[in-house]
């Protein structure tokens, strides 16, 4: 399951399991990208062109045209082997350089096609559509009227654009697939096969279970703990949602409110560290920033959305009078965590890592590798136990961070293979190999619809870089908004919602961020921020009705409408569409200059102003609020937003007489009722 599932529903009836073949293909897939990525055997153009030939061989064999097997492998094989015509004849295609020859030219358009047809049978036609847009403005657009034409490209310039060297459909979004994010996708299917779902479960439950509102809270949490190794909202609702949503409902939520929980919770995990979502790494490539510095940047605004979230929760409980689970039923949340403790060590190794300077690549590896061995080493040392593991792990985080990145890596994967060929001949060694494999084939199953999004995006990027058409709109959105830089935010966050509606995460940070981030930047934006706001509101989408996607996972399980879980799932996240604002004129909130005491002031006014909005969407805080305080609290919240010390200053006080007026009211009433 790990990182981001398909973010919209299949075009085609639901996919057959990985069987017989298939199965053992998605494994060769897997293996290829770890081998890959460990030893570098191939150069990159090769590693992107093979990724994607992969991608497509699975596709057509999952989703078969005209519902025929045997066409859809036929159609598979013919993508993959286009895919291997980049490896065989790699010498001559650098030599060519953009002379295209006959062969090339089929190779090209079929590449091409298939990869807008895989498109339309993962996600729909939405994402299609508007690629194909781009594709028709690159062939056509010099036929436009005025400022809108460009100065005319051959069809071979667009082919050769689109479907060869680094610019089109094997560009930046598919080596970051083909690299950081496939390694992840596997590190948190080990992880979840390891039991980390279980672990995060009972450690919420245990903690909030019985606290007023529990099961919510617990969903809050969870969900919040998961976004660390899984970066995929919808993959997020179907997982924890199973268990939350039925528990939310059972203890008095309605189920629209428990799916919108549920939602809003899960669509967090792609904004919290240190896996966040795909789009995280592609981001990272984009503005050409380490990794860590975006999982700086977002750590504050994700603590931020999932406080939202859990404060939302908490009011609900109170207004409508809800308990928690009986302290007795709930597991003691330390007992679990000293059970399974080790499981969070491969996370604890990979922020580390992060953080002291390696590549996400290299970490990602690491945890990876990590994380096979402990499945590995538990399955073959349960006499020895946790302390045997804990030997084991720090053996192996002495080899792995060694400055010698290829000896690091080749002897965890060394010691991995080892370890492996040990439970080959051990009693019940082999039911865990199939854990792994199985692993291995889930993997390549939930990096279809990331890498196969991934590389139709690059249709967008190699038209808007062959045609310059993404500064030709950076410049009307500064003109738009060159007084007016609320304006401007406004427009963008639009565009990030209506595209939402349509397309995954992904291309929907490609596209504005592409088009709409570099004009934010010279509007005095700075670059994290800018392409962090997009980033957020693309996220946002998949919470915003009509086509609220994680609305639809969770429906089906709280058995209610999808619009009605994503109007609930907007007024539990109503900060997560303020605190990107807030960011923008307080960049010391996303760590982007300023000192400690800047941040911590931003801090402060942002969770004033979530309480302040819990305040007015659920109209409760010790007692129900009329609608004269929650028109107040939310004046005072809005006033909070802006980085001008007077609007600051109303905003503190118009909120200290509102929470001075309220606990009177509610001392009143109280007194009120015991005479």
């Amino acid at each position: 399951m790990s990182t981001v599932a398909p973010d919209l529903p299949a075009a085609e009836p639901p996919a057959p399991a990985f069987v017989g073949t298939l199965f053992w293909i998605a494994v060769a897939f897997s293996t290829f990208q770890i081998v890959t990525a460990a030893f570098s055997p191939l150069s990159s153009s090769v590693v992107r062109a093979v990724h994607v030939g992969f991608l497509l061989l699975l596709t057509f064999t999952l989703h078969p045209p005209l519902r025929q097997r045997w066409f859809g492998w036929a159609v598979g094989a013919a993508a993959f082997a286009a895919g291997l015509y980049h490896w065989v004849f790699e010498a001559q295609l650098v030599q060519r350089a953009g002379e295209l020859t006959t062969a090339d030219m089929v190779v090209g358009v079929l590449s091409i096609a298939l990869v807008f047809e895989a498109a339309r049978r993962i996600m729909g036609l939405a994402l299609p559509l508007i690629c194909g847009s781009f594709l028709a403005y690159a062939l056509f657009g010099e036929y436009l009227p005025g400022a809108l034409a460009h100065r005319g490209y051959g069809f071979d310039q667009v082919v050769a654009q689109l479907g060869f060297g680094t610019e089109g459909i094997y560009g930046t979004p598919t080596y970051v697939s083909s690299s950081y994010i496939f390694l992840f996708i596997l590190f948190g299917s080990f992880l979840e096969q390891a039991g980390m779902i279980a672990l995060f479960t009972d450690f919420a439950l245990g903690l909030f279970g019985h606290a007023k509102g529990g099961p919510a809270k617990v969903a809050v949490v969870s969900s919040g703990l998961m976004g660390t190794i899984n970066g995929s909202g919808v993959a997020n609702v179907v997982t924890t949602g199973q268990f939350t949503i039925p528990l939310m409902k059972r203890f008095g939520y309605k189920p629209a409110f428990a799916g919108g929980v549920e939602a809003c919770a899960s669509m967090g995990g792609q904004i919290m560290p240190p896996v966040m979502g795909a789009v995280a790494f592609i981001m990272a490539e984009t503005i050409n920033v380490p990794y860590v510095e975006i999982c700086k940047a977002a750590a504050i605004p994700a603590i931020l959305y999932f406080l939202t979230a859990f404060v939302m929760v908490h009011l609900e409980a109170g207004r409508a009078g809800l308990v928690g689970l009986p302290k007795e039923q709930c597991p003691n949340p330390w007992t679990a965590l000293r059970l399974r403790w080790y499981l969070i060590l491969p996370l604890l190794v990979l922020v580390w890592l992060l953080f002291a300077g390696y590549t996400p690549l290299f970490s990602g590896m690491v945890g990876l590798a990590l994380t096979v061995i402990l499945i590995f080493g538990a399955a073959l040392t349960p006499r020895v136990g946790a302390r045997g593991l804990q030997i084991l792990f720090w053996v192996l985080i002495g080899l792995a961070a060694s400055s010698f990145f290829r000896w690091g890596i080749q002897a965890v994967i060394a010691l991995a293979a080892v370890l492996g060929l040990a439970l080959w001949f051990a009693k019940g060694g082999r039911d865990t190999l199939r854990l792994a494999l199985g692993a291995l084939a889930d993997g390549a199953k939930h990096a279809l619809p990331v890498g196969v999004a991934c590389a139709l995006v690059g249709v967008i990027i190699g038209s808007l870089t062959l045609t310059g058409a993404a500064t030709s709109f950076a410049g009307m959105v500064i003109q738009l908004g060159q007084n007016n830089l609320l304006l401007s935010l406004l427009l963008t966050m639009i565009v990030c919602l209506i595209l939402g509606m349509g397309i995954p995460t992904i291309p929907n940070y490609i596209i504005t961020s592409s088009l709409a981030a570099p004009a934010l930047l010279q509007l005095g934006v700075p670059l994290i921020v800018s392409h962090m706001f997009v980033f957020y509101f693309g996220i946002m989408a998949d919470l915003t009705p009509p086509v609220a996607l994680a609305a639809f996972a969770a429906a089906p399980i709280a058995r209610e409408s999808a619009m009605k879980i994503g109007l609930q799932a907007m007024r539990i996240a109503i900060a997560g569409f303020v605190v990107p604002f807030m960011a923008v004129y307080a960049p010391a909130l996303m760590l982007q200059g300023g000192t400690w005491l800047d941040t911590g002031y931003v801090v402060f006014k942002a969770v004033l102003a979530i309480i302040l909005w819990g305040g007015t969407a659920i109209g409760y805080w010790l007692a129900p609020l009329n609608w004269l305080e929650r028109a107040w609290a939310f004046a005072a919240a809005a006033f909070l937003i802006a980085a001008v010390p007077l609007t600051d200053e109303i905003g503190l006080a118009m909120t200290a007489v509102l929470a001075l007026w309220h606990v009177l009211r509610v001392r009143k009433a109280a007194a009120a009722a015991r005479a």
